[in-house]
This record gives C-alpha cells, sequence and structure tokens, in this order.
C-alpha cells in the first residue's frame, strides 16, 4: 500500500480538509494518505470529511500538538 504524505500544519479550517479532499482524488483506490494538522477544529472534520466521502479513516493520533490522519481513499 503507497501512502502519500499531507502537511496541513498551520492552515485553519476549512484549508487541511479542502487540501485533503484534492490530495485523494489524486491518488489510486486503497492507497492512503495521511494527513499532519494542527487545527484543533480537525479532529472533529476529518472524520466527517471520511463520512461524507466514503473513504475510511483508519487512525488519528496526536504526538507534540500535531494531529495525524491516516484516510485509504475507497471511492
Amino acid at each position: 500500500m503507497t501512502d502519500h504524505p499531507l502537511d496541513t500544519k498551520g492552515l485553519q479550517c476549512p484549508l487541511p480538509v479542502l487540501r485533503a479532499r484534492k490530495a485523494i482524488r489524486a491518488i489510486a483506490i486503497g492507497e492512503t494518505l495521511t494527513v499532519e494538522a494542527t487545527d484543533p477544529g480537525a479532529r472533529k472534520d476529518f472524520p466527517a470529511f471520511c463520512e461524507a466521502t466514503g473513504n475510511r479513516l483508519l487512525s488519528v493520533g496526536e504526538q507534540d500538538g500535531i494531529l495525524r490522519f491516516v484516510i485509504e481513499r475507497t471511492a
């Protein structure tokens, strides 16, 4: 499985999700997108984004104030 990183640190809502939407369209089904974000709103935005787009949120983590979302393109 190929992983594609996306750095959205420092960006505020809605930019992290908008950039993720563009990036996920550019990868193949079955590949993953790992998004790093610092916007606290991303905690609820990315699960909602995945539900709305039909993609799978594989994991959510936080380290040193950086949120990390791993999303599998399934749609």
